[in-house]
C-alpha cells in the first residue's frame, strides 16, 4: 500500500479553527495567521472519489503577479483532489472565486520555491529547504511537496488535448 501523507495532528486541529474563522470573514491578521505576503484562504475542491466538496485552509504565495499554493505536508488528499479536478474555489469570508490549478513542473516549481524561501517564506521549513539550499535540493523538495499555479478560468486558455 502506498504511503499516505497527513498533516500533523496539531495542524488538523488548527485547521478546524482556521476554517471557522475564514468562513466568518476574519482576515486572520496576527502571529500565526497571516505570514507577510501569505494570506489565508479556504480552498474547496471536488473530491476525486466521492465528488463531494472538500475544504482546507491554505496560504497563498504571491510572486511576480501570479498566485501559487504549495503543500508543506506532502501529497495529502487536497493535493490529489486538486490534481484530479484541475479547478478549485478560493473563499475568504463572503468572497469566492473559481480558479484553475496547474501543477508546476519540477524545474519551474523549484525556482518559484527558491525565490520564495529567499524572501523569508515561513512555511519553508516544512519543505525541508533553506535559503542556502542548492537548486537540486529545491527540485527534490517539490517532488514530494508540489506547487500549483492558480489562474482565473479564462486566463488559463490551455487546449483540452494538453491536459
Amino acid at each position: 500500500m502506498a504511503k499516505t501523507n497527513k498533516a500533523p495532528r496539531y495542524v488538523r486541529v488548527a485547521n478546524v479553527l482556521t476554517t471557522t474563522l475564514l468562513r466568518s470573514g476574519f482576515k486572520l491578521v496576527g502571529p500565526g495567521m497571516v505570514f507577510g505576503n501569505y494570506p489565508m484562504y479556504l480552498l474547496t475542491v471536488r473530491g476525486r472519489k466521492s465528488g463531494l466538496p472538500r475544504t482546507v485552509p491554505v496560504a497563498i504565495i504571491k510572486r511576480n503577479g501570479k498566485r501559487y499554493v504549495g503543500s508543506p505536508y506532502g501529497i495529502v488528499d487536497w493535493v490529489r483532489n486538486l490534481r484530479a479536478a484541475g479547478e478549485a474555489t478560493l473563499t475568504r469570508g463572503r468572497r469566492s472565486e473559481t480558479v484553475n490549478a496547474r501543477e508546476l513542473p519540477t524545474g519551474e516549481a523549484a525556482l518559484v520555491l527558491r525565490e520564495d524561501v529567499k524572501d523569508g517564506n515561513p512555511f519553508a521549513r516544512s519543505f525541508g529547504v533553506t535559503a542556502d539550499s542548492s537548486l537540486e535540493e529545491f527540485e527534490q523538495a517539490v517532488v514530494s511537496h508540489p506547487l500549483f499555479v492558480l489562474q482565473p478560468p479564462l486566463a488559463q486558455g490551455r487546449p483540452q488535448a494538453e491536459r
